[in-house]
């Protein structure tokens, strides 16, 4: 865990300086887009993954409803 922080801190701040001496080159963008992290899409596909399965034990429940949206 603390070696995924180190890491993260490490490329946020490789970021800053690269962003740093880009606005001084050129100023039209205040930042630049980090990508995700593993750990946020883990989250994103749990919570997909999670949502899906309400949706299907609410058909389940209803058994005279055949769709599931």
């Amino acid at each position: 865990m603390a070696n995924q922080l180190e890491s993260l801190v490490a490329t946020i701040k490789s970021k800053v300086r690269a962003l740093k001496k880009s606005t001084k080159k050129s100023g039209n963008k205040p930042y630049i887009k980090m990508d995700k992290s593993s750990s946020v899409k883990v989250e994103i596909r749990s919570r997909r993954a999670r949502e899906l399965i309400d949706r299907t034990l609410r058909a389940a429940d209803c058994p005279g409803k055949r769709t599931v949206s």
